[in-house]
């Protein structure tokens, strides 16, 4: 089965860890269109879905959301959900301990295998 969004097992151990500490947990894709950046991490009640984002689909029990324009953007790509040591600047919203990284996203292009069958796959 292809997913749209997928994580790796450092980036599932990390949700994991968040979970346990603040709850259930929502991610998001910030509204930037870069092809990598960061993916925030958000205890379930802070975050209302609003008109224009999508459930793009879940990893590790969580619900991960893009806007409908990066979806335009990226709707041949698979965002892949990794862990970002390196600290950028600026501040995050997001709930993860810095100094053990962060959730950033990055992408692949799908197969043409793997369109047709995800072209038949409605998002939410």
């Amino acid at each position: 089965m292809v997913e749209r969004v997928v994580a790796t097992e450092s980036a599932l151990a990390l949700i994991e860890q968040l979970i346990l500490k603040h709850g259930p947990l929502v991610l998001h894709r910030p509204c930037a269109c870069g092809e990598e950046g960061p993916a925030n991490c958000l205890p379930q009640g802070d975050f209302i879905a609003g008109t224009a984002d999508l459930l793009l689909g879940e990893i590790g029990g969580c619900h991960f959301y893009i806007t409908e324009t990066q979806h335009e953007y990226w709707q041949y790509n698979q965002l892949i959900v990794d862990v970002m040591i390196e600290v950028g600047e600026g501040e995050s919203f997001s709930l993860e301990d810095l100094d053990s990284g962060y959730l950033h996203t990055r992408s692949r292009l799908y197969s043409t295998e793997e369109w047709a069958l995800l072209s038949l796959k409605p998002l939410h």
